[in-house]
């Protein structure tokens, strides 16, 4: 019970993480039509500005302030690029923000250096949240889930109970009604592109800390937020909320069983021999495949359900 609880509670931390990575490519896809390569990238520049604004003036006022600063270059990169090779379709659009994303790669890498910088936990979080048995909850983790779930509800607000909610929802179904009733829809894509790219600088400030602030920790996290785009389903922010907890859990439970498919076989009665076809890849352990378990998922949901566990088809 003690490793069950414990590991639920660290896949649940994990996939909110998730989460608040994938809901700003999920707004910036649903809204613009845009996969933006960079995403990644905005999530380790605002774990390094945070970083950086810690050493200055501490971590509360970071946690406030790279966001925003992630979000505004987000905004000034639509605007001023972005922007301009939108009329030319998917594949310009794909190219400008993968040649961003080696950009910031390069820009992070030119100021701070190629080896991880020391970003800490705050002294106020660095501690146990609670114990289950004999085990400690550290108090950062369940900081990360509060914000995860403010940010979600925030986010559910905005759009269903404000004026400019309801303005984005529009320009997303009909942008040349709501530009005739006096609506700039070029700057509403705007403000969401950057809302998207601050979402992602959000989860770095949260997440840099928790695990480590390096130049290498946007290549780590980049391909499963496009996973978790994709099983949730292009576009579904509540799907992507429902694959980033599916996939932060199973891949937390994987990481921690270090048992062989011969040996879990074996408990339901099946005798696995040397003799027997795939037994090179039955001898992994369940913890020594847990970093493809991801993909997998992604190839079987692209199998049997291509529009993603909560995507909705265009016809």
């Amino acid at each position: 019970m003690e490793f069950f609880l414990i590991s639920l509670l660290n896949g649940v931390s994990y996939g909110l993480l998730l989460f608040m990575l994938s809901s700003g490519l999920t707004l910036i896809f649903s809204m613009m039509g845009v996969l933006n390569f960079a995403h990644a990238t905005f999530y380790m520049l605002g774990a390094y500005i945070a970083y950086q604004i810690s050493v200055w003036v501490g971590y509360w006022p970071a946690l406030f302030i790279a966001p925003i600063v992630v979000g505004l270059g987000g905004a000034l990169f639509e605007r001023y690029s972005l922007r301009r090779v939108h009329k030319f379709g998917h594949v310009p659009e794909l190219l400008v923000t993968f040649g961003l994303s080696y950009c910031i790669s390069e820009f992070v890498q030119l100021i701070w250096g190629r080896a991880p910088v020391d970003y800490r936990i705050p002294a106020l979080l660095d501690g146990p949240l609670f114990t289950i048995y004999t085990t400690t909850f550290p108090a950062y983790r369940g900081f990360m889930m509060l914000v995860a779930v403010l940010m979600l509800v925030a986010v559910y607000l905005l759009f269903t109970k404000t004026r400019i909610g309801l303005v984005i929802q529009g320009a997303l179904s009909h942008p040349d009604m709501v530009e005739a009733l006096g609506h700039n829809v070029p700057r509403v894509f705007m403000m969401v592109f950057g809302g998207g790219c601050a979402l992602a600088g959000l989860a770095g400030v949260i997440g840099g800390n928790a695990f480590v602030t390096e130049p290498g920790m946007a290549l780590t996290v980049g391909s499963i937020i496009f996973v978790v785009v994709v099983v949730g389903g292009m576009g579904s922010l509540a799907g992507a909320f429902v694959a980033s907890l599916l996939i932060g859990i199973v891949q937390t439970f994987a990481v921690a069983l270090d048992n062989s498919f011969v040996t879990l076989f074996s408990r339901f009665g099946w005798t696995i021999t040397p003799d027997t076809i795939g037994y090179p890849f039955l001898k992994l352990t369940i913890s020594q495949v847990a970093p493809i378990m991801p993909y997998l998922l992604l190839v079987l949901i692209l199998i049997f359900r291509p529009r993603g566990l909560m995507g909705k088809r265009d016809d």
